[in-house]
């Protein structure tokens, strides 16, 4: 990158004009170094108080020998108190009782294989995946193995638990879809374009086109 604004490499992406860092506000992929989350370039966090651990807040039940992953793409927006809660979460549900014994029960004896055994459990639901250019807002949960398609709008405090549509609003608990951001066309021609891959000198370069409402123009650049 030369002579851009945009820094993917910062820790506090918010810098105001007299030099103070906004420490409140995030590149997760800059605090968060958990084997089983993956985060793209630009994605931030912004929260109320600077965290000591911003993976165990985000994911509190995703551990590093569960089997899912959190997966998120680049220059998404997450409010404060957004949490994901992962498949390890589950409990096993196919007997008479859901209580996690094991959980209880390890001893010096116990090895990785058996603590690995703890989260195969029949109510897995896989990776959660969040695509780019995705805003969640304030204290909104995302359940197990849920996929949130780019440039989607997830209403403050909803709890999804379904599948969102690329540039779908949805709110509730549970969240459910409000309405489409653009026709379908435009949808399909804004994943066809994809600029949040665009290197950062050509997004700086081309904001007011990525922030207005033309796509043949953003198609054109």
């Amino acid at each position: 990158m030369t002579n851009t604004l945009l820094n993917p490499k910062k820790k506090y992406p918010m810098v105001m004009p007299n030099g103070n860092e906004i420490q409140t506000v995030v590149h997760l992929n800059q605090v968060v170094d958990h084997p089983r989350i993956e985060i793209g370039d630009f994605s931030y966090f912004g929260h109320f108080e600077v965290l000591d651990n911003y993976a165990a807040f985000l994911a509190p039940y995703l551990f590093p020998l569960s089997p899912e992953k959190l997966i998120m793409g680049k220059f998404c927006q997450i409010a404060h108190g957004v949490r994901f809660i992962t498949s390890s979460a589950n409990h096993n549900m196919h007997g008479f009782s859901t209580f996690p014994f094991n959980n209880f029960m390890m001893t010096p004896e116990t090895t990785v294989a058996e603590i690995q055994a703890m989260f195969q459990v029949s109510e897995k639901k896989g990776d959660t995946i969040i695509g780019n250019d995705v805003w969640i807002g304030m204290e909104a949960v995302i359940m197990p193995g849920v996929t949130v398609g780019d440039g989607a709008i997830i209403g403050a405090r909803s709890v999804v638990v379904k599948d969102v549509e690329p540039y779908t609003i949805v709110g509730g608990n549970p969240a459910k879809p409000l309405k489409k951001r653009y026709d379908e066309k435009t949808i399909a021609s804004l994943l066809k374009i994809q600029w949040w891959n665009w290197p950062v000198e050509k997004i700086e370069s081309n904001l007011d086109t990525i922030l207005g409402t033309d796509v043949e123009k953003l198609a054109s650049l």
